[in-house]
């Protein structure tokens, strides 16, 4: 897997025309942005790229407006507010096209360290399909391309993977360049002993992540809904939890292929079992602890007990790397989230480094305040999930190499 590409730093945009693909897909209610971490987040290298005096057009999609314009998922509010986090006009081209006579008008007007916003791109039918006509469009307004949306890496669309291929210089931001060195890295080169945690609900989201981490890492723990499938394969009663019977022999394979090749794989010695699933999901429940063996068949268990929270801590303290994607158990109880918090608790207490890998560990690592504790905490639900695979990420290899 090429990992080693150029970056914002390898290049010098004086005076070029800049596109940069950022992630700009923040939550709306009304027009107003509730949640603007991904616009922070974009900051730095749009800093960098208008200190070099780039003439900047940043450009994302919002939501799944299905190739047509839907006025609430215009990039309108995100222009107005860049402007007051970056302290200087972000001027929004609003065209139903995307690129269109007042982007075009736009880009003829800047000056060196100007900053523009272009419409949705999803606006356009072509971009989820990567269709040449819109790529085309897009590489007509820049000399130089950056990519620094590391959500939609996986995806090859026009605005991360086409224009990158029609414009002689592509390079990826800080963002990418960080989800790279540690997301990439790690699975690739990791400082050892490897230690990686997966969680969640279903076995059929992590497939080739199990299958793939085993080979790279030294121990493999699993927690959450999935743990049951596994402790179904060893021959336990799970009682009503979650289980997906199709894969009890794809577990059976991971447990040979685990000790096969001499690595440890860890699952939940004991339960927190509940009767029935709580409704609303954050409504008060009552507990009782099982161990894995010894599980009574009416009822579910839905997080690692105190005895697995205590291995899965005691495995990362001798780790160098430790990566974690999903929770070990239902966390958006607070009775059901202790797992969660023990696993985040011992990754924020370690030396080593801590990757976490997007979607709800990202959420829970954050929501239980451990965030400032990790080393990496990624931006992408589904992106860091396969670069955990091992697959090659179209919108990273687009980008030129070193």
């Amino acid at each position: 897997m090429g990992l080693n590409k150029k970056s914002v730093d390898d290049i010098n945009v004086a005076g070029k025309k800049v596109l940069c693909r950022c992630d700009f897909n923040v939550p709306l209610k009304e027009g107003k942005i509730t949640d603007e971490n991904r616009l922070v987040a974009a900051l730095p290298t749009i800093k960098k790229l208008i200190a070099d005096g780039g003439k900047v057009i940043l450009c994302s999609h919002l939501g799944k407006p299905k190739g047509e314009p839907k006025p609430e998922l215009s990039l309108a509010p995100v222009a107005e507010r860049l402007s007051e986090l970056l302290g200087q006009d972000v001027k929004f081209a609003a065209d139903n096209e995307v690129v269109g006579p007042n982007a075009k008008a736009a880009v003829e007007a800047m000056k060196d360290g100007d900053v523009i916003l272009l419409e949705n791109t999803r606006y356009r039918k072509e971009e989820t399909k990567n269709g040449e006509e819109f790529s085309k469009d897009l590489a007509s307004l820049c000399d130089v391309f950056v990519n620094d949306a590391f959500g939609t890496a996986h995806r090859a669309h026009c605005s991360n993977v086409g224009v990158a291929q029609l414009v002689d210089t592509a390079v990826v931001g800080y963002l990418m360049q960080k989800e790279i060195d540690f997301l990439g890295n790690a699975v690739e080169n990791p400082v050892r002993p490897f230690v990686a945690i997966l969680g969640g609900a279903k076995v059929a989201d992590k497939l080739n992540v199990i299958d793939n981490l085993l080979e790279k890492c030294d121990t493999l723990i699993i927690g959450g809904g999935m743990a049951y499938t596994f402790l179904k394969a060893q021959g336990n009663e799970i009682g009503t939890s979650l289980v997906d019977d199709s894969k009890v022999d794809y577990c059976k394979e991971m447990i040979a292929k685990a000790e096969k090749l001499g690595k440890k794989l860890l699952l939940p010695t004991d339960a927190v079992t509940i009767k029935d699933f709580p409704n609303p999901i954050d409504a008060p429940v009552e507990t009782e602890v099982y161990d894995s063996t010894a599980m009574p068949a009416d009822r579910q268990g839905c997080d690692i007990g105190p005895k697995t929270q205590e291995l899965f801590a005691d495995a990362v303290k001798s780790a160098k790397t430790v990566v974690w994607n999903g929770p070990m158990g239902v966390f958006e109880n607070p009775t059901l989230a202790e797992g969660t918090i023990a696993v985040a608790k011992a990754l924020a207490e370690t030396d080593a480094t801590t990757i976490i890998g997007g979607g709800d560990s990202a959420a829970a690592v954050n929501t239980l305040g451990f965030g400032e504790k990790m080393s990496h905490i990624s931006t992408g639900g589904g992106a860091s999930l396969e670069f955990l695979e091992g697959k090659e990420l179209p919108g990273v290899a687009a980008a030129n190499d070193k």
